[in-house]
């Protein structure tokens, strides 16, 4: 939102500036002193404009929270789930599990995400016919 904000206001100053230099010969410094006010005014309203019309994004995910996207997902124990830690996989990747103890090919369930780990439990078998 802000570099959006900060590149359209640098930009309409760009563009004041050339049409104000177009009509007069101005010198360098006024050039870059009406630049520079002008950049500093447009970005200014450009903040307010932007932050009137953010909207949140369309799939609901946080941005740099994708990790919350996997809270929920099915998968399939592939490596043994002992002592409270193991692998899982979910998809086409292979993922450090933490959860109960599971034997290979137990369907599994994420509940939550802790860093490159994920926290599981086993689904329940009325769960998996629905």
């Amino acid at each position: 939102m802000c570099q959006e904000a900060t590149s359209f206001g640098i930009a309409l100053g760009a563009a004041f500036t050339a049409a104000i230099d177009a009509a007069s010969e101005l010198s360098i410094t006024m050039q870059i002193a009406i630049f520079a006010t002008a950049s500093a005014l447009s970005c200014v309203a450009g903040y307010f404009v932007y932050r009137r019309i953010d909207h949140p994004r369309p799939d609901g995910t946080p941005l740099n929270q994708r990790d919350m996207l996997m809270v929920g997902a099915h998968g399939v124990v592939c490596s043994n789930i002992v002592n409270g830690e193991g692998k899982v996989r979910l998809g086409d990747s292979v993922w450090l599990a933490e959860g109960p103890s599971l034997s290979e090919g137990t369907s599994i369930v994420v509940k939550s995400v802790h860093g490159a780990r994920v926290v599981v439990e086993p689904i329940e078998p009325a769960a998996m016919q629905r």
